[in-house]
């Protein structure tokens, strides 16, 4: 139903349930598909990772800035210990004569992510990411936390998303970032491991505030979309 404001009728907002299913539902889809052996062609691989790798914009002492980084999604608060200590223990048992370290990572991030069963696991308020240029983006982020993500996917689909970003870095704080430790470890929890250069990357915590859609599609061109979610099934907050 349209609502009237300041003498104008406006359309409400449609639910940004689409962005996750893009970002989210997709990425599930394809982790558990390479863990069943269903590759597909070269070219959706590609198109997969669009999901995966937004720009990050900033602006600060840099100047205006936008690079692109790989983002992921992350379990809520109360499952990151659980999840980071499932995570480090599959690590530790790296061998590179092993082949069956990535399988079985993937298996993990299914337990504990992409499956539908950890679906309720999922937090919807933000994204993280690992600093590892240390350059414009991370002296731009020190002065201004306020950030947009870009996600394109061609040929038409794209989303931004407004929000805050949060710096944990070992380093700088002298104690345990929780947030940095895990992102690294999700990242290596599949990858070829290394925790010593965990100190190395810092993390970045996006908080969601606003969600756009900017598709070539009626319902793009810089829409703004009901926000937030309450869970990936779409019921809205």
């Amino acid at each position: 139903m349209k609502r009237k404001t300041e003498q104008k009728w406006e359309e409400p907002m449609e639910s940004s349930q689409r962005f996750f299913d893009w970002a989210f539902k997709k990425r599930a889809k394809h982790v558990i598909d390479m863990y069943n052996g269903v590759m597909g062609s070269k070219e959706q691989l590609f198109l997969n990772f669009c999901s995966h790798e937004p720009a990050f914009v900033s602006y600060g002492p840099a100047g205006p800035n936008a690079s692109i980084k790989g983002v992921g999604f992350l379990p809520k608060d109360e499952y990151l210990e659980e999840t980071l200590e499932a995570y480090v223990a599959h690590i530790k048992t790296y061998d590179p004569e092993d082949k069956t370290y990535g399988q079985r990572g993937m298996e993990l991030l299914i337990k504990y992510m992409y499956g539908e069963d950890a679906y309720d696991r999922v937090d919807l308020s933000k994204l993280g990411s690992l600093e590892m240029a240390k350059s414009h983006t991370w002296i731009n982020y020190q002065v201004n936390k306020e950030a947009a993500l870009i996600f394109h996917q061609p040929p038409g689909i794209s989303y931004k998303l407004k929000g805050k970003v949060e710096i944990y870095d070992e380093n700088i704080s002298g104690k345990r970032e929780l947030y940095q430790q895990f992102i690294n470890a999700q990242h290596d929890v599949y990858h070829t491991p290394d925790m010593t250069r965990w100190l190395s990357y810092p993390a970045y915590i996006f908080r969601i505030e606003e969600i756009y859609d900017n598709s070539a599609s009626k319902n793009g061109f810089g829409k703004q979309l009901a926000y937030p979610v309450s869970e990936v099934t779409g019921v809205e907050a």
